[in-house]
This record gives C-alpha cells, sequence and structure tokens, in this order.
C-alpha cells in the first residue's frame, strides 16, 4: 500500500473515531462544534461512521480504486463547507480544509501511480 494511502485511510480513522465518540454520546464539545443535538446531527453521525468504516475496511483490504472514490467525495464535501456553513474559521471546517488538502496529495498520488 502507498504511504499516502495509509496517511489519508489512518488520518480519518484517527479524526473519525472520536467525532463519531463525541456525537454518539453527545459530549459537551460537540454542541460548539456541531451545535445541538438535532437530527441533522444524527446524520452526520451517520455520514461520518460510514466514512470511518469505509475507510477501516480499505486499510484492511486496499483497493486503489475504492480508495479514490472515498477520498474524492471527501474532498467535495470538504471543500464546500465553508461555503454551506458560511464560515472559513469554524473549526470543522478548518480540520475539513487541511484534511482536504492531505486527501488531494494522496488522490495525485494515485492519479501518477494510475496513469504514468
Amino acid at each position: 500500500m502507498h504511504p499516502m494511502i495509509l496517511a489519508s485511510l489512518a488520518l480519518n480513522i484517527a479524526v473519525l473515531v472520536p467525532v463519531c465518540v463525541g456525537l454518539a454520546t453527545r459530549a459537551n464539545w460537540t454542541v460548539a462544534a456541531y451545535g445541538p443535538v438535532t437530527p441533522a446531527r444524527g446524520i452526520l453521525l451517520s455520514i461520518y461512521m460510514a466514512l470511518l468504516i469505509s475507510s477501516a475496511a480499505l486499510l484492511l483490504m486496499p483497493v486503489t480504486a475504492m480508495v479514490a472514490g472515498l477520498l474524492a467525495v471527501q474532498i467535495v464535501y470538504k471543500l464546500t463547507t465553508p461555503f454551506t456553513v458560511e464560515s472559513f474559521t469554524n473549526s470543522v471546517v478548518v480540520s475539513n480544509l487541511a484534511i482536504a488538502a492531505v486527501h488531494a496529495v494522496t488522490l495525485v498520488t494515485i492519479w501518477e501511480e494510475t496513469f504514468p
């Protein structure tokens, strides 16, 4: 497995485990980051759990094309969050943009190795 694929999947897991646990247990810090408990937060938790499970599965059984698809979807949603949240300073937005940058490097690496 390419080191950047490993880095992106490990980053997803490292970030999503505490976020999912925090959202699932309704930790106090999640209100500041994600707002009050609402059905929308429950939907977000489901999406985050899907990303976490997919990342873990791909870490155990890497399929480069599937990794590329997962990362591409994440890059798009992470790059659109400043506009949907209407903030470039929100802590979730800032972390999303940083993670999107790492995933973009991984996606370029996958592209260059697939289409030399």
